[in-house]
């Protein structure tokens, strides 16, 4: 197994980390344009490895060539958010990086599953799909993974409880419109409507919806990067070891809640071969509506970029 990862910035060097240290891939290739910086990088990893106890090769370059037939494909290129930034105010600059990116990748690796991870993320999915021409099962976006997290992370918090207790799921467009599904919330089985009352609830859901900027607003210069990662290696995970896991991830919707031919977020089943079904759920009126607009957002800003993917 080897897994690259494109762009040695936070997110790209901590998922890296990670990867090795689960033993993930007998290689992991971390690759950034800046010279110096996955070389070094990499080799600090490597050099942990007596102490965290894995064996995984990690080395750095410059170069496209030595990604050569990976078997995944980590694409975290591109500019970060500073305050006051939306996603979308990044739509044009990183779909020409994402698209540089992806034609890079394919010219030397014919199949891999690309997991994308830069921001506005579900456009840059649907870049990444368009020039890679890879088939739909094999490209995917990390971001209910990471939704779901910090809606789990906060129930957890409210409540006083093991995080490990909660499942949740977010689904839709990765930003201000993505979808927290409520009524498939629960703590150790328990709806969350018996444990919290409504107002703060809607509370949990703006904080969540909000989760990424109210990072930038601290950080100042740059976004999130530990939970992002952590999530990008739980679908690795599930591909690598064949695990069958449910996961919300952008994916491409044909005709499922009523979308068609739109990356958005939706309950996936990953394994060896990437998305193995999508599932459709039973969602209220309310929440599809919100899955639908979250869809239309996502689906008038691919179309601006239509010029730039000729």
């Amino acid at each position: 197994m080897k897994i690259t990862v494109i762009g040695a910035g936070h997110v790209g060097a901590t998922a890296a980390h990670r990867i090795a240290e689960k033993q993930l891939a007998n290689t992991v290739v971390l690759l950034d344009i800046v010279e110096g910086i996955p070389q070094g990088k990499a080799l600090d990893m490597y050099e942990s490895g007596p102490v965290g106890l894995f064996d995984t090769m990690v080395f750095g370059t410059n170069d496209y060539s030595d990604t050569a037939d990976s078997d995944i494909v980590l694409i975290t290129a591109g500019l970060a958010r500073k305050p006051g930034m939306s996603r979308e105010d990044l739509l044009m600059k990183n779909a020409a990086i994402v698209r540089e990116v992806t034609d890079q990748v394919m010219q030397y690796s014919k199949n891999p599953i690309i997991i994308m991870v830069s921001n506005p993320l579900d456009i840059m999915t649907h870049v990444g799909y368009v020039r890679s021409k890879l088939p739909k099962e094999r490209i995917l976006g990390m971001a209910g993974v990471l939704d779901s997290a910090r809606f789990r992370s906060f129930i957890a918090k409210e409540l006083n409880v093991s995080m490990q207790d909660i499942n949740a799921f977010v689904l839709g467009g990765h930003g201000d419109s993505m979808v927290p599904v409520v009524k498939y919330t629960s703590v150790a089985g328990i709806p969350l409507t018996e444990l919290l009352p409504q107002q703060t609830i809607d509370q949990l859901v703006e904080r969540t919806r909000k989760g990424g900027a109210e990072i930038v607003n601290y950080l100042k210069d740059g976004s999130a990067y530990y939970a992002p990662a952590a999530s990008c290696v739980e679908m690795i995970d599930a591909i690598v070891n064949d695990r069958k896991r449910i996961l919300p991830c952008s994916a491409l919707l044909e005709g499922q809640y009523g979308i068609d031919n739109i990356f958005i977020g939706a309950p996936v089943k990953l394994g060896k071969n990437g998305i193995e079904q999508i599932l459709e759920i039973n969602l209220d009126k309310p929440e599809i509506e919100a899955l639908r607009k979250s869809a239309a957002i996502v689906e008038e800003n691919c179309n601006n970029l239509a010029p730039l993917l000729a």
